[in-house]
């Protein structure tokens, strides 16, 4: 992969796997950092990338690790009142979208680990159960089963906080 390649793959790709980290890890600042880092390494081995059949899927793996990494050397420094401190600040009210967003991601950060990286590879991502395997190196199988059982976590975490009487997002409507 040339310079010009690498960089119409770079501005094509960046945002995106940005989200998709955002959305597994739920930190923004730590995504765009690890997805950097990720492509730094990309460029390094831009040789060898340019004949892997997913260049993407090699930065948002390598951008995967390198958070999964950097939450195990931090993880006793770091308190989860502090990453809720870390959140953004919008001036009024925020529409209806950005809290399903809010929503959506405080949901998937109650879920394990594993069942967050198969739904967001899967319904993000938009890639095929073979290719949610391929990527987290298990079975067909237990990807299945991880979306499965990811949906229906997801699915009753936001029924329990969307809207219902009482809950901040249900204020916003009153």
């Amino acid at each position: 992969m040339d310079e010009s390649e690498f960089d119409e793959f770079y501005t094509s790709s960046r945002a995106r796997i940005i989200g998709q980290l955002y959305a597994m890890i739920g930190d923004h600042d730590e995504a765009q950092e690890c997805v950097q880092e990720a492509f730094v390494r990309a460029w390094a081995h831009r040789g060898s990338l340019s004949r892997a059949q997913h260049p993407e899927a090699w930065v948002r793996t390598t951008a995967y690790r390198l958070a999964v990494s950097r939450w195990r050397r931090t993880r006793l420094a770091r308190r989860p009142a502090d990453r809720a401190v870390s959140a953004p600040v919008t001036a009024g009210p925020p529409d209806d979208a950005r809290v399903a967003h809010v929503a959506l991601i405080e949901a998937l950060r109650q879920l394990p680990e594993k069942q967050v990286r198969a739904l967001v590879l899967h319904h993000l991502c938009d890639l095929p159960v073979a290719e949610v395997a391929r990527e987290t190196g298990v079975p067909e199988g237990t990807v299945k089963a991880r979306l499965a059982r990811g949906r229906t976590a997801l699915a009753a975490l936001l029924d329990d906080g969307l809207g219902q009487p009482g809950s901040p997002e249900g204020a916003h409507h009153g």
